[in-house]
């Protein structure tokens, strides 16, 4: 071999020039003899065996050719020039066994072409003509030529290496050459072939097709036992491993590692074709050391799983699963001829995380799934190693733009760009491929995972705000954790994310996101703001977002109760906060107070504001289903009952701490009265409020809630048994029922009015309706009954008086004949709830009285206007233009639900409104322009000659009043107007439309506030479609049909 490797080819610069490539085919082809019909097909198995009598006569004739014939002599002195620096081969020629004569004349001329093709190859190449195209090479063959050199090489492996492999690697001694000459002639034949495979135009057909027994021999003259190598010195073994090598790092390496795959067998394998053991144990060293190579990571994946799909169906899912977990803990391994197991991992794990940016649309699934086989097979066997090795670089990204990094941002520019777009975007991809698809909850992972989780949950805030593919996986992520971890943990980070607890390290204060160009988002730092409220607007408007945010999340996290213990944590954190409030002095009060006090306050302060956005946030956004179970009930009203124990109800907040305590024992009555059905697991969970009842019951300042405390305390310790009235009028008040029309409590008893109650006639409160029969009640309830709710809709309690106000709103929407005999009564009464500050309450008002006016309009009519038009006295002059406010609505309720009679009130509505669009309140000036245009459009042609005074009421406002508000609203009444009238404006307005088009464009062009030029426009455009429709009629294609008699 070293006679061959070190040769050149001397013919391309002697004295007579070499054969022509087509000469030496010819030979070849005179040597094989004619080719066989299936030859084009290019398989082995289907071409004919030569027969030794054939070979001999080939031969012969190949000798007689070359030694005779015109055209040969140059091909004969080259092949005369390779055997005389082959002595193995020269001596196979000559000698007396065909089959190898033969493979030894093949070689010989296989390497007489490949001298002749390297010495074209290296002649400069002709110049091409202008504008023609390159011509070909001169080592360049011909689709015949190509097929006569692959029936060529197929021999030439077939007679001459083939044979002279030893048992395990070949075909067995029966087809062997005799005794004591297999390693010679197998070096010899090896060698000829490593020599032919050096040169591309010989070596990609060689290698593409037989590598393996290329390899085979390789192996077994280098590697193998020295039985195996009769006659092959030490040196020619050298070589053979060197060769080895050489061929191996020059292949395409998937192609090498699948040939070392197949080489090496099962390892369990025992059958008599088995590979031994030394070439099992030299093909797992060649795999490792392919391992080892740059990129050698990708080769040994895609050696492994070439073939394989992904696979559509759930069968070839699963295998393809188990293949990549396989190729995962065979690259978690250590080979063994790797010193140091931190030296493996740090060659290995970058090749890893780079399978993840596979952009092979076929394998990227696979190499994805491979990779994360193997980092949860590494942080399973080596965990410190696979977290600072793959885990930290895996996260980097995200890590660089936290809170808890070391950066010198002092040194970077505003507007420095901290992590690219591409990079935090295929970072974000990372870890949802690793941490969700991988799906193993490790205690490494997930607390890898947790310091970037405050940067992940701001990426999921910024692309909720924006468009970006962001989204989706940053919420996966978050609820994965959120999923996977610990409740105590789970808890931990929602209030690290929130801003409650520092356990999330969030996104450094110096650094923002950016929307980047192919929507994702960069880290940048963040410009210096020198406006303090600007500074303060964006601090408040990030905290809002970051709250809303939060909710979302939550909302997917209710089946699993988290939502739940997330709100019962934050009442907890409440209580806290306001038990701190009370221990703490007031530094901005007490004179001596220091700086370091006044932060201290003003962190606290801030807390307790964070703290009542996230349970209002909580409490509108997942409170319908955020109780998962009897456990959340009881500590929620655990909560709510401690706070109110520790901090009774007191100073500005006491108000609606007493009615957050109403709304937690409503409940608890409520779930006591039959609201949820309840065994008798669940009142050894409600027995924990036991002692807080108590607690209660001694110490609260009002005595009603004492007396409901203990009435609770009771009811929970006979399980349901003893439920006293108190129970149900709670529960009515907080379901919004009628008393004696809900369902029965466990006690057998509904709660009645108090016509029914005993002899004694003594008056209870309100709130405590003992029971009476339970038999059902009829729709309508008696006069008693009627007084009852008109006594509940004065109750202190809102969710009470609210709860009466509707059933009496029902009662008036039946008809019942005893609240149409006190509908005075009744108007009173919801006309004093309208004053109320409750929404609750004034909202169920506002419809008592709007269905009142609609079924009575000839009495509740005249009421009405009279109050709306002059307010009660004594009010403050707030107080009374809300009240005229809250009356216009109820009038505007009426308007729409008397619909065309609304006619018969038409100038007492539109005197009463122009009225109130001259009241020294902006506000209440604006609501009664915006009613009066809703009247003019429920109005439409019925309004008549009052539309001049409607005009030149809305036309001296929207060109004279001081406030953009209610010159707005002038506007908007023009727009509701055209918008009514529709297709009739050139009927009913044509006295006025000139004066209306003249104001509509005085303010479309002179008008400062930009809403109002914007009514202005689209009554124009209402205006212009209306007079197009009347200009230009559709035009109707019709066909008239007359019958003649």
């Amino acid at each position: 071999m070293a006679a061959l490797t070190d040769s050149a080819p001397d013919m391309a610069g002697g004295a007579q020039p070499g054969p022509e490539p087509a000469r030496v085919l010819e030979a070849l082809e005179l040597l094989l003899g004619p080719p066989a019909d299936s030859d084009s097909a290019a398989e082995p198995g289907k071409e004919r065996a030569l027969s030794p009598e054939t070979l001999r006569r080939n031969a012969a004739a190949l000798e007689e050719r070359l030694s005779g014939a015109a055209g040969w002599a140059a091909l004969r002195q080259l092949r005369t020039a390779v055997l005389s620096r082959a002595p193995a081969l020269a001596a196979g020629v000559a000698g007396p066994e065909p089959g190898w004569a033969a493979a030894c004349g093949l070689l010989a001329l296989l390497l007489c072409l490949k001298e002749r093709l390297a010495a074209l190859a290296a002649a400069p190449a002709a110049p091409a003509a202008p504008g023609a195209p390159p011509p070909p090479g001169a080592d360049t063959l011909s689709v015949g030529q190509e097929r006569a050199l692959r029936r060529a090489l197929r021999a030439a492996v077939g007679l001459g290496l083939l044979p002279h492999l030893p048992p395990g690697l070949g075909p067995g001694p029966a087809l062997g050459p005799p005794p004591g000459s297999r390693g010679a002639r197998l070096f010899a034949a090896v060698a000829a072939l490593v020599e032919l495979a050096r040169l591309p135009a010989l070596g990609a057909p060689l290698l593409a097709r037989h590598l393996r027994l290329l390899l085979c021999g390789l192996c077994a003259l280098g590697h193998g036992p020295a039985a195996l190598c009769q006659g092959v010195s030490d040196a020619e073994r050298a070589q053979c491993r060197e060769a080895l090598g050489d061929i191996l790092d020059r292949v395409y390496q998937p192609l090498a590692v699948q040939e070392l795959l197949v080489l090496q067998g099962q390892p369990k394998q025992r059958c008599p074709g088995a590979a031994p053991g030394w070439l099992r144990r030299l093909c797992g060293h060649l795999l490792s050391e392919r391992l080892l190579r740059p990129s050698g990571v990708q080769a040994v994946v895609r050696g492994v799983l070439e073939g394989t799909d992904g696979g559509a169906g759930a069968e070839a899912a699963a295998l393809d699963w188990r293949k990549c977990d396989a190729v995962g803990k065979i690259l978690a391994a250590c080979p063994q001829q790797c010193l140091s197991l931190e030296d493996y991992y740090r060659q290995v794990c970058p090749q890893i995380l780079d399978l993840l940016h596979v952009q092979d649309k076929v394998s990227a699934r696979q190499f994805q799934r491979v990779a994360t086989s193997t980092v949860l097979s590494m942080a399973r066997e080596q965990p410190q190693l696979a977290e600072r090795l793959l885990l930290q670089p895996l996260l980097a990204p995200l890590r660089r733009g936290s809170e808890a990094a070391e950066l010198a941002l002092q040194d970077l520019t505003a507007g420095a760009v901290l992590v690219p777009e591409a990079e935090l975007g295929s970072c974000v991809e990372d870890v949802l491929k690793v941490f969700v698809v991988g799906n193993d909850s490790s205690s490494l992972l997930l607390g890898s995972l947790q310091p970037v989780l405050g940067v992940v949950f701001s990426l999921y805030s910024f692309a909720r705000q924006n468009v970006s593919y962001l989204r989706s996986p940053c919420q996966d992520i978050l609820l994965w954790f959120l999923e996977k971890a610990e409740r105590e943990q789970a808890l931990a980070v929602l209030g690290g994310l929130a801003g409650l607890s520092s356990h999330v390290p969030t996104l450094h204060p110096r650094c923002q996101l950016q929307v980047g160009s192919e929507g994702g988002a960069a880290i940048v730092v963040q410009e210096t703001i020198s406006d303090e409220d600007e500074a303060l607007y964006q601090k408040i408007s990030l905290e809002q977002c970051h709250v809303e945010s939060l909710v979302e999340l939550l909302s997917h996290c209710q089946k699993s109760g988290l939502a739940g213990d997330f709100f019962i944590h934050c009442l907890k954190e409440l209580t806290q906060v306001a038990a701190e409030d009370e221990e703490a002095p007031n530094p901005a009060v007490e004179p001596g107070g220091s700086l370091l006090e006044l932060e201290q306050e003003q962190a606290r302060q801030g807390r307790k504001l964070l703290v009542l956005q996230l349970v209002a946030a909580l409490c509108q956004g997942v409170s319908d289903t955020v109780f998962t179970d009897i456990e959340q009930v009881q500590q929620f009203l655990a909560a709510v009952l401690q706070r109110a124990c520790a901090h009774p109800a007191r100073g500005p907040g006491a108000a609606a701490e007493a009615q957050t305590l109403a709304m937690a024992m409503g409940l608890v009555a409520a779930v006591l009265g039959g609201a949820v059905q309840l065994r008798s697991s669940d009142f050894a969970v409600l027995k924990r409020l036991v002692p807080l009842l108590e607690e209660l019951s001694r110490s609260y300042p009002e005595p009603l809630t004492q007396e409901l405390a203990s009435d609770l305390r009771i009811a929970i310790l006979t399980h349901g048994a003893c439920s006293p009235g108190s129970l149900g009028a709670a529960a009515h008040g907080l379901l919004g029922t009628q008393p004696g029309t809900a369902a029965r409590s466990p006690a057998g008893t509904a709660p009645g009015p108090p016509a029914h109650r005993d002899g004694s006639g003594t008056e209870q409160s309100r709130a405590r309706a003992p029971g009476a029969s339970a038999a059902p009640r009829a729709p309508s309830p008696a006069p008693g009954g009627l007084q009852e709710l008109l006594e509940s809709a004065c109750d202190p309690q809102p969710p009470a008086r609210a709860a009466a106000l509707r059933r009496l709103a029902s009662l008036v929407t039946q008809r019942d004949p005893e609240a149409a005999r006190l509908q005075e009564k009744l108007l009173q009464v919801f006309l004093e709830n309208v004053q109320h500050e409750d929404a609750f309450v004034y909202l169920s008002a506002i419809q008592g009285v709007a269905l009142l006016s609609s079924e009575y309009p000839e009495r509740i009519l005249p009421v009405l206007l009279a109050q709306y038009e002059r307010p009660a006295q004594g009010k403050e002059d707030t107080m009374a233009a809300v009240t005229r406010m809250k009356l216009g609505e109820v009038l505007m309720r009426v308007t729409r639900a008397l619909g065309d009679m609304v006619f018969r009130h038409r100038e007492p509505l539109i005197r009463a409104f122009l009225r109130g669009a001259r009241d020294p309140d902006g506000a209440l000036r604006a609501s009664s322009l915006s009613n009066l245009g809703e009247l003019c459009q429920h109005l439409g042609f019925q309004l008549g000659s009052i539309i001049h005074e409607v005009t030149c009421c809305v036309t001296a406002i929207a060109r004279t009043d001081p406030e953009a508000e209610v010159r707005r609203a002038a506007v908007h009444v023009v727009v509701l107007l055209l918008r009514g009238l529709s297709e009739k404006v050139t009927e009913v307005l044509r006295d006025v439309l000139r004066d209306l088009y003249r104001l509509l464009k005085h303010v479309a062009a002179a008008e400062r506030d930009a809403a109002a030029v914007l009514h202005a426009q689209l009554a124009l455009e209402e205006l212009d479609a209306a007079m197009r429709r009347v200009l230009f009629p559709p035009q109707s294609l019709e066909k008239k049909i007359v019958v003649l008699p």
